[in-house]
């Protein structure tokens, strides 16, 4: 590496672009004049300098190579510029006497002590102080103050996961999820949403899928060399040291950056984008209205939409979904979907697919604790994913939506199948306790709020990743009902060592013994000593606490499922009970995954699946729309998948079960908001809670009454919503 003399100057500015990369009949500025009239909402009628204007320019202590490479419009002010240089080809808008403010930055329009190189400038711009701008279309009434060095190469990809023409493969940029070793790579672009980063780093085994991926990449973005930087209008950049290949959206607000370099940042007026001081952040895609402050260093990224990272907080090798926070704390090669929480600087969390609306709390390490010979473990875990204080988790471990994980230092890996399941570590008696639908037997207040909270917190503008908040969806139906068949199996395995008999091979006779006992005879089944089978990777026996009551609540919880997913269609299409009750459905309908928060039927995901592999879409936009198209069934497929699931519980669909079904959801409805009230009146009756206030009056003062908690009143009213609905499709 060494330092280059140039004699001359003559030539400074100019040849952006080899002569072998511009097309016949055209000159090194054609990509930059199809950029300005995206970037300034038109082409302005450009002119030269007149001799006055030279006049004034050189009088300001202005320098330029060749002053009639700089081009302006015709409300120019030339006096608007002071002790500033010009190279290459310039254009300027227009200018006059003008101040531009924003918050306490106030500063008159124009360029400033500025070195300004091949840039087009929009009307009304405050350039002060910028020692280097280099191959940038700025937008109109944009500041930029006290910035070091801003440039932009031939070859600039802005974040994108492509090669530029004569580019050797090996500077295309991955980004390496779920797995520190490498093995489930995917190539980061602008309009990248999680349910894309999952295909592409879950389905590895089709070779044919991962090839069209990349295929459909390199044609939605182009490899041309020559594109300019870009600042969009109304932005705001000051105190920045360097910016190097970033196009940047309008409205965004920069200050105080170390470095920002090869990405975009997605803004605009409605969603506006806001980077803080000393962040850097290198090779990534910047979501409209994201912030991201106070020392922050994120390589190799995706933030989706209005997700933040805050003090600190390090971001390497992951996707971040819509609507997520990440502070203080370290996340590495994750696929982290909508929804995700995580303040606490001893916490971090890599090599995982976190399944969103999840938690991760103070001393929560899940990350590489590796049981392997190498750094290639995975974790998995659906929503609602909360490893509680100071748990700690070894890779391979998997687990389903809602489960919490109690502290403790989990030496073995996991495989925890119950959903809404709490976990616990005896290390007294060197056991493993699980407690399935924990949440909906004790917590009742923190389950229904977990999906209140993210409605009202989901501030985006552009919704273009789909979320179902809902903790009771066909994804936790699913898992739930393969959760009732294991306590089926394991609580009948119980009873049949209770008797003193032989465990037969066939599994439905197993399973046949626990259901009777769960269903006919719960009162004998509750003493029985019942152990989850496969669920850590040790000889140690797990526990399964409470299995009879969980079988209860997980059969309560299918029924409002149904219940409710099968109302929301029939409000939506105008069906009858009767008449949708006769629409054929079968075991495929409870399959269904989680592609980034939206969920879909695998049956209908195969169908886009095998478009991917045949490149029926020519870009990623064009595959987003089917996210959308699938979108608009989902009320539908979600019911076909209620009418299979009234079919576990009940073994047919006839007028009586529909009838018996709703009556069931009523009872159901007002155990949830009982529960609701009781979970949250536990706050104000433990003596504890109340030892640090002087009376009852100053606690009452603190944290008001029970009944006037926003949240019970708002449980209330949707009780009262679904009550009514019932009502008006139970058939007589």
């Amino acid at each position: 590496m060494s330092v280059k003399y140039i004699s001359e100057n003559s030539d400074y500015g100019y040849h952006f672009l080899e002569s072998k990369f511009i097309p016949q009949n055209k000159d090194e500025y054609y990509l930059r004049n199809e950029q300005i009239q995206t970037v300034l909402g038109t082409v302005p009628e450009w002119q030269n300098l007149t001799d006055n204007q030279i006049k004034i320019l050189e009088a300001n202590n202005n320098f330029s190579s060749d002053w009639q490479k700089v081009l302006v419009t015709k409300n120019f002010n030339p006096n608007s510029i002071k002790n500033s240089s010009f190279y290459g080809l310039v254009r300027i808008g227009d200018t006059n006497a003008g101040l531009l403010r924003y918050h306490d930055l106030v500063l008159q329009e124009g360029i400033r002590n500025s070195c300004i190189i091949s840039c087009d400038i929009g009307n009304h711009c405050a350039i002060h102080n910028c020692s280097y701008i280099s191959h940038y279309i700025i937008g109109n009434n944009v500041i930029l103050h006290q910035i070091d060095e801003m440039d932009t190469t031939n070859h600039s990809k802005f974040g994108n996961g492509i090669i530029k023409e004569d580019e050797d493969e090996s500077v295309r940029i991955w980004i390496q999820p779920l797995n520190e070793a490498g093995g489930r790579e995917i190539l980061p672009f602008s309009d990248m949403i999680c349910a894309d980063a999952y295909i592409w780093t879950i389905f590895r085994d089709d070779k044919a899928l991962m090839q069209s991926l990349f295929n459909l990449t390199n044609r939605t973005y182009d490899s041309r060399r020559g594109f300019y930087g870009t600042v969009g209008s109304n932005s705001v950049i000051k105190s920045c040291y360097i910016i190097k290949d970033v196009c940047i959206g309008e409205s965004a607000y920069i200050k105080g950056a170390n470095k920002l370099k090869n990405l975009t940042i997605k803004s605009d007026e409605a969603s506006s984008t806001q980077i803080g001081e000393g962040v850097e952040l290198v090779n990534g895609i910047i979501g409209y209205g994201c912030h991201v402050f106070y020392g922050c260093k994120a390589v190799r990224f995706v933030m989706c939409n209005n997700s933040n990272l805050k003090y600190g907080a390090r971001l390497i090798h992951s996707i971040l979904g819509d609507n997520s926070t990440i502070s203080c704390c370290e996340v590495l090669n994750n696929l982290v979907f909508p929804g995700h929480e995580q303040h606490h600087n001893n916490s971090f969390l890599i090599a995982s697919l976190i399944m969103g609306q999840s938690n991760m709390a103070a001393g929560a390490t899940v990350g590489s604790n590796h049981n392997s010979r190498g750094n290639d473990g995975e974790i998995i875990a659906g929503r609602g994913f909360w490893p509680g204080l100071s748990s700690t988790l070894k890779h391979n471990s998997h687990f389903a939506s809602y489960t919490l994980i109690t502290r403790g230092n989990y030496p073995n890996e996991l495989n925890i199948p119950l959903p809404f399941s709490m976990v616990v570590e005896n290390p007294q008696d060197n056991h493993i306790e699980v407690m399935p639908a924990y949440y909906w037997m004790y917590n009742m207040y923190a389950l229904e709020r977990n999906s209140w909270k993210y409605q009202i917190r989901d501030k985006r503008i552009y919704k273009t990743q789909h979320i179902v908040i809902d903790y009771l969806a066909p994804d936790t139906a699913q898992e739930i009902i393969k959760a009732i068949q294991l306590l089926e199996e394991w609580t009948g395995k119980a009873v049949i060592l209770s008797l003193g008999e032989k465990i037969p091979k066939e599994l439905e006779k197993i399973s046949s013994k626990g259901r009777t006992y769960l269903k006919n005879t719960p009162e004998n089944a509750k003493p029985l000593t019942v152990i989850g089978e496969n669920m850590e990777h040790s000889k140690r026996p797990v526990y399964i606490i409470k299995a009879t009551e969980a079988y209860n609540a997980y059969r309560q919880m299918l029924i409002m499922f149904a219940i409710k997913a099968l109302i929301a269609y029939f409000e939506e299409s105008g069906t009858s009970p009767a008449a949708f009750l006769k629409t054929k459905t079968d075991s495929k309908d409870l399959k269904w995954l989680n592609l980034g928060g939206q969920l879909m039927p695998e049956k209908r995901f195969e169908k886009i699946r095998n478009k991917i592999v045949a490149e029926k879409y020519k870009t990623w936009t064009d595959l987003h729309k089917e996210y959308d198209e699938a979108w608009k069934n989902y009320k539908f497929d979600a019911a076909c998948c209620a009418l299979e699931t009234l079919k576990f519980v009940y073994g047919d669909l006839s007028k009586e079960t529909w009838n018996l079904a709703c009556s069931e959801s009523y009872e159901i409805r007002k155990y949830i908001d009982e529960q609701v009230y009781i979970t949250k009146l536990k706050d104000y009756t433990n003596s504890f809670r109340a030892c640090t206030y002087r009376n009852q009056k100053e606690q009452l003062a603190v944290l008001g009454k029970v009944e006037d908690n926003s949240f019970i009143k708002t449980t209330q009213k949707d009780s009262a919503d679904f009550l009514s609905l019932l009502a008006k499709y139970t058939t007589p």
